[in-house]
């Protein structure tokens, strides 16, 4: 019975739903839930949330992707033309602001060698680097 309810008016034009995520500011993230035709793109979920603008494709391909962000999907990168499943979560990213291995020097350097790392908190009495 139930395939029956959902039959002629799904098949004439199939969708599926997906959800975007972006990173607006620190710990502020913004999402939403669409319905999209099958065999839609990444871009077609960007176009159709309005979260970044994107070029149309009458203005041309190398020259507009230098200002495009970073997006994924579930947390691994994909080109704008890479097609969509059903229940897929495209996240857009921020760039970083400070390298971590650049913070982590940094912030080593300010600690000293005793005051960090997995043997700051020893035993009294015990050996060191145990």
């Amino acid at each position: 019975m139930a395939e029956g309810g959902a039959g002629e008016p799904g098949q004439a034009h199939p969708t599926m739903q997906v959800t975007v995520v972006v990173c607006v500011a620190p710990r502020e993230t913004r999402e939403w839930t669409l319905d999209l035709p099958q065999g839609a793109l990444v871009a077609d979920a960007l176009r159709a949330c309005g979260a970044v603008p994107l070029p149309t494709p009458a203005q041309g391909g190398a020259a507009a992707d230098v200002g495009l962000p970073l997006v994924g999907v579930w947390g691994r990168a994909v080109a704008l033309d890479a097609p969509l499943q059903p229940g897929d979560r495209v996240e857009i990213y921020r760039p970083l602001k400070v390298d971590p291995k650049v913070a982590r020097r940094e912030r080593f350097a300010r600690q000293g060698a005793r005051s960090t790392g997995l043997f700051a908190r020893q035993r009294p009495g015990g050996k060191s680097g145990y």
